[in-house]
């Protein structure tokens, strides 16, 4: 049975940084990309950052805006991917999940994805 479990989020002041991670059970990561996807509310869900397998590696923000603040890890060992969010600013608050590819490459296409976390708030306020 796949699981992914998100956690990390939080309360954070604009400027600020959090790692969310995304444990991952029942899928191995050698074959599979890890995104993550955020929603806030009354605005459409969007693909945030992705990286590939770990057969072709390398890692893709999905979108401009967080470009050059927010990256993306996995430990192999514990089969764990982290978001690591820097400078984070009121607009990055909304509900962050990890999801797993159906393939080795990643994509800002929601339904390129199998599974899904159950989310982590994060909030950027003063």
């Amino acid at each position: 049975q796949v699981q992914l479990v998100d956690s990390g989020g939080g309360l954070v002041q604009p400027g600020g940084s959090l790692r969310l991670s995304c444990a991952v059970s029942g899928l191995n990561l050698d074959q599979y990309a890890i995104g993550w996807f955020r929603q806030a509310p009354e605005k459409e869900r969007e693909g945030v950052v992705c990286i590939r397998n770990n057969d072709y590696g390398g890692t893709i923000s999905l979108v401009g805006s967080v470009k050059g603040r927010f990256t993306i890890s996995r430990n192999n060992v514990n089969n764990t991917v982290y978001l690591h969010m820097n400078n984070l600013k009121p607009e990055d608050t909304a509900l962050y999940y990890c999801a797993s590819a159906r393939g080795p490459f990643c994509s800002g296409s929601y339904s390129y994805y199998e599974y899904f976390g159950q989310g982590t708030q994060v909030t950027v306020s003063s």
